[in-house]
Protein backbone atom coordinates (compact mmCIF):
# COMPACT_ATOMS: atom_id res chain seq x y z
CA UNK A 1 0.00 0.00 0.00
CA UNK A 2 1.48 3.96 -1.00
CA UNK A 3 2.02 5.75 2.04
CA UNK A 4 0.81 9.08 2.04
CA UNK A 5 3.19 12.09 1.97
CA UNK A 6 5.15 13.53 5.31
CA UNK A 7 3.11 16.76 4.00
CA UNK A 8 -0.09 15.26 4.56
CA UNK A 9 0.45 13.45 7.79
CA UNK A 10 2.14 16.78 9.34
CA UNK A 11 -0.82 19.19 8.05
CA UNK A 12 -2.90 20.74 10.84
CA UNK A 13 -5.87 23.24 10.27
CA UNK A 14 -4.45 26.43 11.80
CA UNK A 15 -5.40 30.24 11.86
CA UNK A 16 -2.80 30.69 9.88
CA UNK A 17 -2.72 28.11 7.77
CA UNK A 18 -6.51 27.01 6.45
CA UNK A 19 -6.46 29.28 3.84
CA UNK A 20 -3.26 28.28 2.15
CA UNK A 21 -3.24 24.98 2.59
CA UNK A 22 -6.68 23.49 1.61
CA UNK A 23 -5.84 24.06 -2.40
CA UNK A 24 -2.69 22.16 -1.13
CA UNK A 25 -4.24 19.12 0.32
CA UNK A 26 -7.22 19.06 -2.37
CA UNK A 27 -4.73 19.08 -5.42
CA UNK A 28 -3.04 16.30 -3.28
CA UNK A 29 -6.03 14.13 -3.01
CA UNK A 30 -6.87 14.51 -6.79
CA UNK A 31 -4.12 13.00 -7.61
CA UNK A 32 -4.54 10.30 -5.19
CA UNK A 33 -7.84 10.39 -6.68
CA UNK A 34 -6.26 10.13 -10.46
CA UNK A 35 -3.87 7.77 -9.50
CA UNK A 36 -6.60 5.12 -8.37
CA UNK A 37 -8.54 5.69 -11.05
CA UNK A 38 -5.87 4.62 -13.25
CA UNK A 39 -4.95 1.28 -11.30
CA UNK A 40 -8.14 0.52 -11.86
CA UNK A 41 -8.56 1.65 -15.64
CA UNK A 42 -5.17 -0.49 -16.07
CA UNK A 43 -6.37 -3.68 -14.29
CA UNK A 44 -9.94 -3.35 -16.54
CA UNK A 45 -7.19 -3.27 -19.66
CA UNK A 46 -5.15 -6.53 -18.04
CA UNK A 47 -8.68 -7.83 -18.11
CA UNK A 48 -9.85 -6.86 -21.79
CA UNK A 49 -8.53 -8.43 -25.23
CA UNK A 50 -6.47 -11.64 -25.23
CA UNK A 51 -7.69 -14.88 -26.18
CA UNK A 52 -10.18 -17.40 -24.05
CA UNK A 53 -9.72 -20.94 -24.67
CA UNK A 54 -13.32 -22.90 -24.08
CA UNK A 55 -13.68 -26.67 -23.77
CA UNK A 56 -17.47 -27.15 -23.98
CA UNK A 57 -20.18 -29.50 -24.66
CA UNK A 58 -22.17 -28.75 -27.38
CA UNK A 59 -24.87 -26.15 -26.59
CA UNK A 60 -22.67 -24.55 -23.52
CA UNK A 61 -21.18 -22.13 -25.92
CA UNK A 62 -23.17 -21.18 -29.42
CA UNK A 63 -21.89 -18.74 -31.46
CA UNK A 64 -24.17 -16.17 -30.48
CA UNK A 65 -23.01 -16.31 -27.00
CA UNK A 66 -19.77 -16.24 -27.82
CA UNK A 67 -20.20 -13.07 -29.78
CA UNK A 68 -21.76 -11.61 -27.02
CA UNK A 69 -19.16 -12.04 -24.42
CA UNK A 70 -15.91 -10.74 -27.40
CA UNK A 71 -18.04 -7.48 -27.75
CA UNK A 72 -17.88 -6.96 -24.14
CA UNK A 73 -14.77 -7.85 -23.19
CA UNK A 74 -12.83 -7.16 -26.69
CA UNK A 75 -11.75 -10.67 -26.33
CA UNK A 76 -11.71 -13.53 -28.35
CA UNK A 77 -13.10 -16.68 -27.65
CA UNK A 78 -11.81 -20.18 -29.30
CA UNK A 79 -14.11 -23.03 -28.41
CA UNK A 80 -13.69 -26.52 -29.02
CA UNK A 81 -16.36 -29.25 -28.26
CA UNK A 82 -16.07 -33.07 -26.52
CA UNK A 83 -18.81 -35.55 -26.78
CA UNK A 84 -17.38 -38.15 -24.04
CA UNK A 85 -16.29 -37.91 -20.66
CA UNK A 86 -13.16 -40.06 -22.37
CA UNK A 87 -12.53 -36.98 -25.00
CA UNK A 88 -12.88 -34.63 -22.19
CA UNK A 89 -9.94 -36.07 -20.19
CA UNK A 90 -7.82 -36.80 -23.00
CA UNK A 91 -7.89 -33.33 -24.02
CA UNK A 92 -7.10 -31.71 -20.71
CA UNK A 93 -4.84 -34.37 -19.63
CA UNK A 94 -2.59 -34.12 -22.49
CA UNK A 95 -0.10 -31.32 -22.17
CA UNK A 96 -1.07 -30.86 -18.70
CA UNK A 97 -4.25 -28.94 -19.44
CA UNK A 98 -1.54 -26.41 -21.35
CA UNK A 99 -4.42 -25.89 -23.96
CA UNK A 100 -7.52 -24.75 -22.53
CA UNK A 101 -8.11 -22.16 -19.71
CA UNK A 102 -11.89 -23.22 -18.96
CA UNK A 103 -14.21 -26.25 -19.21
CA UNK A 104 -17.15 -27.71 -18.29
CA UNK A 105 -17.01 -31.47 -16.46
CA UNK A 106 -19.70 -33.10 -14.31
CA UNK A 107 -19.02 -33.55 -10.91
CA UNK A 108 -18.39 -37.11 -10.71
CA UNK A 109 -15.67 -36.67 -13.24
CA UNK A 110 -14.64 -33.70 -11.51
CA UNK A 111 -12.64 -35.33 -8.81
CA UNK A 112 -9.61 -36.57 -10.89
CA UNK A 113 -9.39 -33.48 -12.62
CA UNK A 114 -8.44 -31.78 -8.98
CA UNK A 115 -6.57 -35.21 -7.99
CA UNK A 116 -4.13 -34.84 -10.54
CA UNK A 117 -3.97 -31.01 -9.96
CA UNK A 118 -5.03 -29.93 -13.74
CA UNK A 119 -7.51 -27.27 -11.79
CA UNK A 120 -7.42 -24.58 -9.61
CA UNK A 121 -9.80 -23.02 -6.49
CA UNK A 122 -11.96 -20.45 -7.92
CA UNK A 123 -12.10 -16.82 -6.48
CA UNK A 124 -16.18 -16.49 -5.48
CA UNK A 125 -15.83 -12.87 -5.03
CA UNK A 126 -14.97 -12.53 -8.60
CA UNK A 127 -17.75 -14.79 -9.89
CA UNK A 128 -20.66 -12.38 -8.71
CA UNK A 129 -23.63 -13.96 -10.39
CA UNK A 130 -23.26 -16.57 -8.24
CA UNK A 131 -26.00 -14.26 -6.07
CA UNK A 132 -28.12 -15.77 -8.99
CA UNK A 133 -28.26 -19.06 -8.40
CA UNK A 134 -31.01 -20.87 -7.16
CA UNK A 135 -30.64 -21.61 -3.33
CA UNK A 136 -29.33 -25.50 -4.00
CA UNK A 137 -26.66 -24.68 -6.18
CA UNK A 138 -25.27 -21.39 -4.15
CA UNK A 139 -24.79 -24.30 -1.06
CA UNK A 140 -22.09 -25.92 -2.47
CA UNK A 141 -20.53 -27.77 0.35
CA UNK A 142 -23.78 -30.00 0.12
CA UNK A 143 -23.04 -30.51 -3.77
CA UNK A 144 -20.21 -33.88 -3.36
CA UNK A 145 -17.38 -32.98 -4.86
CA UNK A 146 -16.96 -29.66 -5.40
CA UNK A 147 -15.45 -28.16 -2.41
CA UNK A 148 -12.10 -29.47 -1.17
CA UNK A 149 -10.43 -28.36 1.65
CA UNK A 150 -12.47 -25.57 1.99
CA UNK A 151 -11.98 -24.12 -1.26
CA UNK A 152 -14.38 -24.31 -3.98
CA UNK A 153 -13.36 -25.96 -7.49
CA UNK A 154 -16.59 -25.50 -9.72
CA UNK A 155 -19.57 -23.42 -10.40
CA UNK A 156 -22.69 -25.00 -11.46
CA UNK A 157 -24.20 -24.44 -14.88
CA UNK A 158 -26.37 -26.88 -16.01
CA UNK A 159 -27.91 -29.67 -14.94
CA UNK A 160 -30.10 -32.76 -16.25
CA UNK A 161 -31.78 -35.64 -14.16
CA UNK A 162 -32.23 -39.00 -15.53
CA UNK A 163 -35.96 -39.58 -15.40
CA UNK A 164 -38.57 -41.99 -16.99
CA UNK A 165 -40.08 -41.06 -20.53
CA UNK A 166 -42.91 -42.91 -21.19
CA UNK A 167 -45.42 -43.37 -23.98
CA UNK A 168 -48.86 -41.98 -23.67
CA UNK A 169 -50.95 -44.15 -25.44
CA UNK A 170 -49.37 -47.44 -24.27
CA UNK A 171 -49.16 -46.09 -20.36
CA UNK A 172 -51.94 -44.21 -19.28
CA UNK A 173 -50.84 -43.41 -15.92
CA UNK A 174 -47.01 -41.77 -14.54
CA UNK A 175 -44.92 -44.11 -13.50
CA UNK A 176 -44.29 -43.22 -9.98
CA UNK A 177 -40.98 -46.05 -8.96
CA UNK A 178 -37.69 -46.66 -11.15
CA UNK A 179 -39.50 -50.11 -10.62
CA UNK A 180 -41.60 -49.82 -13.39
CA UNK A 181 -38.56 -50.48 -15.41
CA UNK A 182 -39.01 -54.41 -13.92
CA UNK A 183 -43.29 -54.22 -14.88
CA UNK A 184 -43.76 -57.53 -16.87
CA UNK A 185 -46.43 -55.38 -18.79
CA UNK A 186 -43.26 -53.77 -20.20
CA UNK A 187 -41.60 -56.70 -21.41
CA UNK A 188 -39.60 -55.82 -24.83
CA UNK A 189 -40.77 -52.15 -24.59
CA UNK A 190 -38.56 -51.06 -22.53
CA UNK A 191 -34.98 -48.36 -23.90
CA UNK A 192 -32.10 -48.95 -21.45
CA UNK A 193 -28.75 -46.97 -21.68
CA UNK A 194 -25.85 -48.94 -22.63
CA UNK A 195 -23.79 -48.24 -19.36
CA UNK A 196 -22.36 -50.26 -16.54
CA UNK A 197 -21.55 -47.22 -14.09
CA UNK A 198 -25.83 -45.86 -14.05
CA UNK A 199 -26.69 -49.20 -14.36
CA UNK A 200 -25.49 -50.54 -11.24
CA UNK A 201 -26.30 -47.41 -9.51
CA UNK A 202 -29.94 -47.86 -10.91
CA UNK A 203 -30.27 -51.38 -9.66
CA UNK A 204 -28.92 -50.56 -6.19
CA UNK A 205 -31.53 -48.11 -6.20
CA UNK A 206 -34.04 -50.46 -6.80
CA UNK A 207 -32.56 -52.79 -4.00
CA UNK A 208 -32.94 -49.91 -1.78
CA UNK A 209 -29.35 -48.86 -1.20
CA UNK A 210 -28.97 -44.96 0.05
CA UNK A 211 -25.60 -45.43 -1.33
CA UNK A 212 -26.08 -46.61 -5.18
CA UNK A 213 -22.08 -44.82 -5.81
CA UNK A 214 -20.31 -47.38 -3.33
CA UNK A 215 -22.18 -50.89 -3.78
CA UNK A 216 -20.73 -53.05 -0.72
CA UNK A 217 -19.54 -56.73 -1.10
CA UNK A 218 -22.78 -58.62 0.01
CA UNK A 219 -25.05 -56.34 -2.57
CA UNK A 220 -23.36 -57.31 -5.93
CA UNK A 221 -25.12 -60.69 -6.57
CA UNK A 222 -28.27 -58.86 -5.72
CA UNK A 223 -27.53 -56.15 -8.21
CA UNK A 224 -26.15 -58.40 -11.00
CA UNK A 225 -29.56 -60.48 -10.36
CA UNK A 226 -31.68 -57.28 -10.97
CA UNK A 227 -29.68 -56.39 -13.95
CA UNK A 228 -30.02 -59.44 -15.44
CA UNK A 229 -34.01 -59.24 -15.14
CA UNK A 230 -34.12 -55.78 -16.44
CA UNK A 231 -31.95 -57.20 -19.77
CA UNK A 232 -35.17 -59.30 -19.74
CA UNK A 233 -37.61 -56.11 -20.11
CA UNK A 234 -35.09 -54.25 -22.86
CA UNK A 235 -36.17 -53.48 -26.46
CA UNK A 236 -32.55 -52.66 -27.02
CA UNK A 237 -29.82 -50.43 -25.98
CA UNK A 238 -28.52 -46.69 -26.63
CA UNK A 239 -25.39 -44.90 -26.24
CA UNK A 240 -26.39 -41.62 -28.09
CA UNK A 241 -29.34 -38.96 -27.62
CA UNK A 242 -30.21 -39.44 -31.35
CA UNK A 243 -30.25 -43.33 -31.33
CA UNK A 244 -33.05 -43.28 -28.51
CA UNK A 245 -34.78 -41.13 -29.98
CA UNK A 246 -34.91 -43.56 -33.51
CA UNK A 247 -35.78 -46.22 -31.18
CA UNK A 248 -38.46 -44.78 -29.16
CA UNK A 249 -40.03 -43.98 -32.40
CA UNK A 250 -39.07 -46.79 -34.76
CA UNK A 251 -39.17 -49.65 -32.90
CA UNK A 252 -42.26 -48.06 -30.94
CA UNK A 253 -41.06 -48.21 -27.11
CA UNK A 254 -43.49 -48.16 -23.91
CA UNK A 255 -40.74 -46.55 -21.56
CA UNK A 256 -37.59 -44.71 -21.67
CA UNK A 257 -34.44 -44.72 -18.87
CA UNK A 258 -33.66 -41.10 -19.90
CA UNK A 259 -29.75 -40.40 -19.09
CA UNK A 260 -30.15 -37.25 -21.09
CA UNK A 261 -33.39 -36.65 -19.06
CA UNK A 262 -35.18 -33.13 -19.74
CA UNK A 263 -32.57 -32.67 -23.30
CA UNK A 264 -34.24 -36.12 -24.31
CA UNK A 265 -37.67 -35.37 -23.65
CA UNK A 266 -37.38 -32.31 -25.74
CA UNK A 267 -36.21 -34.34 -29.14
CA UNK A 268 -38.91 -36.82 -28.68
CA UNK A 269 -41.38 -34.07 -28.33
CA UNK A 270 -39.88 -32.59 -31.24
CA UNK A 271 -40.29 -35.45 -33.18
CA UNK A 272 -43.96 -35.57 -32.77
CA UNK A 273 -44.25 -38.23 -30.48
CA UNK A 274 -46.94 -38.30 -27.24
CA UNK A 275 -44.55 -38.32 -24.14
CA UNK A 276 -44.77 -37.48 -20.72
CA UNK A 277 -41.73 -36.90 -18.32
CA UNK A 278 -41.41 -38.36 -14.72
CA UNK A 279 -39.09 -38.70 -11.96
CA UNK A 280 -39.24 -41.51 -9.68
CA UNK A 281 -40.06 -41.82 -6.25
CA UNK A 282 -36.97 -42.87 -5.23
CA UNK A 283 -35.13 -39.74 -6.82
CA UNK A 284 -33.57 -39.35 -10.51
CA UNK A 285 -29.76 -39.69 -10.44
CA UNK A 286 -28.37 -36.49 -11.87
CA UNK A 287 -25.48 -35.17 -13.71
CA UNK A 288 -24.71 -31.43 -12.65
CA UNK A 289 -21.94 -30.07 -15.41
CA UNK A 290 -19.82 -27.06 -13.73
CA UNK A 291 -17.37 -24.58 -14.82
CA UNK A 292 -13.73 -24.97 -13.97
CA UNK A 293 -10.94 -23.46 -14.43
CA UNK A 294 -7.24 -25.09 -15.66
CA UNK A 295 -3.86 -24.94 -14.02
CA UNK A 296 -2.77 -23.77 -17.17
CA UNK A 297 -5.26 -20.41 -17.42
CA UNK A 298 -2.85 -17.90 -19.49
CA UNK A 299 -5.73 -14.99 -18.51
CA UNK A 300 -7.28 -15.87 -14.82
CA UNK A 301 -9.43 -12.46 -15.02
CA UNK A 302 -11.05 -13.18 -18.46
CA UNK A 303 -11.63 -16.72 -17.49
CA UNK A 304 -13.40 -16.01 -14.42
CA UNK A 305 -15.73 -13.23 -16.47
CA UNK A 306 -16.76 -16.26 -18.81
CA UNK A 307 -17.77 -18.42 -15.48
CA UNK A 308 -20.10 -14.82 -14.74
CA UNK A 309 -21.40 -13.98 -18.11
CA UNK A 310 -22.53 -17.68 -18.40
CA UNK A 311 -25.08 -17.24 -15.04
CA UNK A 312 -26.78 -14.16 -16.74
CA UNK A 313 -30.01 -15.01 -18.08
CA UNK A 314 -29.21 -15.13 -21.56
CA UNK A 315 -26.55 -17.68 -21.31
CA UNK A 316 -29.15 -19.89 -19.38
CA UNK A 317 -32.50 -19.33 -21.01
CA UNK A 318 -30.51 -20.22 -24.45
CA UNK A 319 -29.49 -23.97 -22.62
CA UNK A 320 -33.14 -24.64 -22.34
CA UNK A 321 -34.89 -23.62 -25.56
CA UNK A 322 -32.58 -24.63 -27.59
CA UNK A 323 -30.83 -27.83 -25.53
CA UNK A 324 -33.96 -28.71 -23.02
CA UNK A 325 -31.36 -28.20 -20.46
CA UNK A 326 -32.16 -26.62 -16.87
CA UNK A 327 -29.64 -23.96 -15.87
CA UNK A 328 -28.79 -22.90 -12.26
CA UNK A 329 -30.48 -19.61 -11.83
CA UNK A 330 -34.09 -20.56 -13.13
CA UNK A 331 -36.42 -23.39 -11.85
CA UNK A 332 -36.56 -26.11 -13.95
CA UNK A 333 -39.67 -26.68 -16.11
CA UNK A 334 -39.32 -29.97 -15.79
CA UNK A 335 -39.61 -30.97 -12.28
CA UNK A 336 -42.06 -30.21 -9.19
CA UNK A 337 -40.60 -28.82 -5.52
CA UNK A 338 -40.34 -32.38 -4.57
CA UNK A 339 -38.72 -34.10 -7.14
CA UNK A 340 -35.59 -35.36 -5.07
CA UNK A 341 -31.84 -35.37 -7.30
CA UNK A 342 -29.38 -37.61 -6.54
CA UNK A 343 -25.89 -36.04 -7.96
CA UNK A 344 -23.44 -38.39 -9.48
CA UNK A 345 -20.02 -39.61 -7.64
CA UNK A 346 -17.52 -41.37 -8.84
CA UNK A 347 -18.44 -45.07 -8.11
CA UNK A 348 -16.38 -47.82 -6.39
CA UNK A 349 -15.20 -49.42 -9.50
CA UNK A 350 -15.88 -48.08 -12.67
CA UNK A 351 -13.77 -51.38 -14.59
CA UNK A 352 -15.67 -54.15 -12.51
CA UNK A 353 -19.26 -52.32 -12.83
CA UNK A 354 -18.15 -52.20 -17.05
CA UNK A 355 -17.49 -55.53 -17.22
CA UNK A 356 -20.25 -57.39 -15.38
CA UNK A 357 -22.22 -54.99 -17.51
CA UNK A 358 -21.00 -55.87 -20.41
CA UNK A 359 -21.58 -59.84 -19.50
CA UNK A 360 -24.96 -58.97 -18.91
CA UNK A 361 -26.13 -57.78 -21.69
CA UNK A 362 -24.35 -60.29 -23.82
CA UNK A 363 -27.13 -63.07 -22.09
CA UNK A 364 -24.90 -64.32 -19.23
CA UNK A 365 -26.54 -66.16 -16.18
CA UNK A 366 -25.42 -64.23 -12.78
CA UNK A 367 -22.95 -66.76 -11.92
CA UNK A 368 -20.77 -66.53 -15.37
CA UNK A 369 -21.55 -62.73 -15.19
CA UNK A 370 -19.82 -62.91 -11.54
CA UNK A 371 -17.24 -65.55 -12.59
CA UNK A 372 -13.45 -63.61 -11.88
Amino acid sequence: MRRPCQSQLDWKPTKTTTHTNVPTLLRSCFLWLSFLLAACLWSSAVQAGGTLRVLAWAGYADPDIVKTFEQRTGAKVEVSYIDTDEALWARISKNQAGDFDVFAVNTAELQRYIQTALVVPINLRAITNTQRQLPRFQALAKIPGIVHGEKVFAIPYTYAEMGLIYDRKQIKTPPTSLKALWDPRYQGKVLLYNGGSHSFSLAAQALGSTTPFALPTAQWEGAVEQLIALRRNALTFYTQLDDSVHWFQSRKAALLFANYGSQQFKQLQAAGLDVGYAIPKEGALAWLDCWVITRSAKNLALAEAWINYTLEDGPGKVLLDRQGLANTTAPSPYLRPEDKLIWLEPVENVERRNQLWNRIVSGDRASKVLAP
